[in-house]
């Protein structure tokens, strides 16, 4: 038991330098202390890649309601559509049943 302890010591003079503590130490800190961690690094990204996601939700919405915008003001038919459907209007001597779901 002395001898692999007095064995183990001397493996540890022999091939755990300075320099060696000291780099590790270094890179132990840049990965989990430092505000650049690897860990707030990895949540960054995840937002980032949220926010890319609503942009892209929300430029999909805008070229939606832009082309709808454009229908309108070109198509009396598809206005026509859209306020008979969506406000239930009608026309003079016209009855509208509304049906729901």
């Amino acid at each position: 038991m002395k001898q692999n302890l007095a064995e183990s010591l001397r493996w540890c003079r022999r091939y755990i330098t300075f320099p060696l503590v000291v780099a590790v130490a270094f890179i132990v800190f840049v990965l989990f202390f430092n505000e650049n961690s690897y860990s707030r690094s990895a949540a960054l990204q995840e937002e980032i890649d949220q926010l890319e996601a609503e942009i892209k939700a929300n430029n999909d919405t805008m070229h939606h309601y832009r082309a709808l915008y454009m229908s309108l003001n070109t198509d009396p038919s598809t206005l026509e559509r859209l306020v008979r459907e969506k406000y239930h209007m009608q026309r003079v001597n016209e009855d509208v049943y509304v049906i729901t779901d």
